[in-house]
């Protein structure tokens, strides 16, 4: 993307004259901006997402890191690279206003998910341009010259152009329209970017206690991440669910015996583990287990109201996804992303099949994941899971049975917990984030769906350690954007969409 030096010169001098224009002000000229320079906004773009971003590629992950920090540094941000030897530098940036009495923290990840060239259509850091989406017919286009018309519908193919590079080059384009404008920012703007997200962020809560004291005054998180709601209306978030799990493996007899010799005598772990199971989750999808949703906090009055006027599309997502019915008698997906969820990730016991042998295999494990909803401990749950196992009779160990113990113990488990996070849920009447709410609105009207929380997870509760304002997520990717997979794409009208919203972000009403 290229840096308007000049525009940004001028929009910088007028800073100090004029504070915060309205925000429809600003999207009508965030708008214009990317009507004249859509086709510079797309090839700065593709020099971005040419760069190859895997966390564990530490040369290119660098790389990524100084051309991102310089692209904001050209457009008056004050930037640093935050360094460790364990991890890709977290990219620290911060421009001031004004007359503001408000920080706002942007958080974006520079990183992508690791890639398998064969399984894409063309090479993953080769951005390519489509009519459409592939699986539609799309067909290649060349990129626009300077001035030529944009499509909307087009699609950008490439790592990371919707997960989770797009807000960059959407944010960089608000920047440049506003100062062009001369259009001062409502809000002093932090930047935070992570270049481990996809590999977990392992060292981000260590970046966030080392630098406490940058993020103290912070008082509304925005996370760019995510898609739009698969309605294909824009949303905003409030919330994200955690996640934490755990291997339980069950046993038969020491080796494996044949089954015509032994069957109806020795015990088949494939069939204890069966059972265990079942007792866990009734057939309507209610899970059986004491205390399993005791520590749930309540859904509010405001997130019933939220979830209520949210579009339809339980039915849509039901034919697409080829069920016939869904848990709990067809029960508002919206609604169940608010209660933790059991779920079977996985189940091993001998061989299917051609594979199959006619043997009662030693053992059985099934691998278990909970994500988890604002109130639950990850290590409490898995407490509450493992007393479930010791009351069907079980008694448990953490390593493999040795001779002794399976003479004691008829039913043995051995489980083996995972890591994990709590949820993170703001409240969405908060009134510290009406503000943007209504900013939102005037790009998005009434079409903008607040959602209570995703269904996936994200570590947002180490944000929380920080400071206490609220953490909510503002997504611009296409819902069907093949995120973490071959030919992952954004939309460019959904591009545009950030555009557009980051400009009404930017110069949100004062609270």
């Amino acid at each position: 993307m290229k840096n308007m030096t000049a525009a940004l010169a001028g929009g910088l001098a007028l800073l100090s004259s004029g504070f915060a224009e309205d925000a429809e002000t600003a999207v009508s000229a965030a708008r214009d901006w990317r009507t004249a320079h859509g086709a510079e906004i797309l090839n700065g773009f593709v020099d971005l997402l040419s760069l190859p971003n895997d966390a564990n590629d530490a040369e290119n992950i660098r790389r990524n890191a100084d051309y991102i920090s310089a692209l904001f540094a050209g457009r008056g941000f004050e930037m640093e690279l935050l360094e460790s030897a364990e991890a890709p530098p977290l990219i620290y940036g911060f421009r001031q206003s004004p007359g503001a009495t408000r920080t706002i923290a942007i958080y974006v990840h520079y990183d992508g998910q690791p890639t398998e060239p064969a399984d894409w259509t063309h090479p993953p850091f080769e951005p390519r341009l489509y009519s459409r989406v592939m699986t539609d017919g799309g067909e290649e286009v060349p990129f626009p010259e300077p001035g030529e018309a944009i499509d909307e519908d087009w699609r950008l193919y490439a790592r990371s152009a919707s997960d989770d590079k797009a807000p960059i080059p959407a944010l960089l384009a608000a920047i440049d329209a506003l100062d062009e404008a001369g259009i001062g920012f409502s809000s002093n703007i932090k930047l935070i970017f992570d270049g481990e997200e996809e590999a977990g962020s392992d060292y981000l809560d260590d970046y966030l206690a080392a630098h406490a004291d940058k993020f103290a005054d912070v008082d509304l998180w925005l996370f760019c991440d995510g898609p739009t709601h698969q309605s294909g209306r824009p949303q905003l978030v409030f919330g994200v669910r955690g996640v934490t799990g755990l291997d339980v493996t069950v046993y038969g007899p020491n080796r494996g015996l044949h089954s015509g010799h032994y069957g109806n005598w020795a015990p088949g772990p494939g069939w204890r583990l069966a059972q265990l199971l079942a007792s866990m989750k009734d057939e309507k999808g209610r899970v059986l287990i004491k205390d399993f949703y005791k520590s749930t906090a309540p859904i509010s009055k405001a997130e019933r109201a939220a979830i209520a006027a949210m579009p339809e599309i339980d039915d849509e997502l039901r034919e697409t996804f080829g069920l016939a019915e869904t848990e709990m008698d067809n029960a508002p997906i919206a609604e169940r992303l608010l209660l933790p969820a059991l779920n079977l990730k996985g189940l091993k016991s001998a061989e299917v099949g051609a594979l199959s042998r006619n043997v009662i295999p030693p053992s059985a494990t099934a691998s278990i994941g909970l994500r988890l909803v604002k109130g639950n401990d990850p290590e409490a749950m898995l407490n509450v899971l493992e007393g479930h196992i010791k009351k069907m009779g079980y008694f448990i160990v953490r390593e493999e049975p040795d001779a002794e113990i399976r003479a004691r113990h008829p039913l043995i488990a051995k489980v083996t917990r995972s890591g994990g996070y709590p949820a993170m849920r703001s409240r969405i009447d908060d009134p510290r984030v009406a503000p943007l709410v209504d900013a939102l609105r005037t790009v998005a009207g009434d079409e903008l769906i607040l959602n209570p929380s995703l269904g996936g997870s994200l570590p947002l509760y180490m944000f929380e350690s920080v400071s206490d304002a609220p953490i909510v997520i503002l997504p611009i990717a296409n819902y069907d954007n093949n995120q973490h997979s071959a030919d992952e794409n954004i939309r460019v009208g959904n591009l545009f969409y950030g555009v557009d919203a980051y400009a009404a972000v930017l110069t949100m009403a004062a609270d």
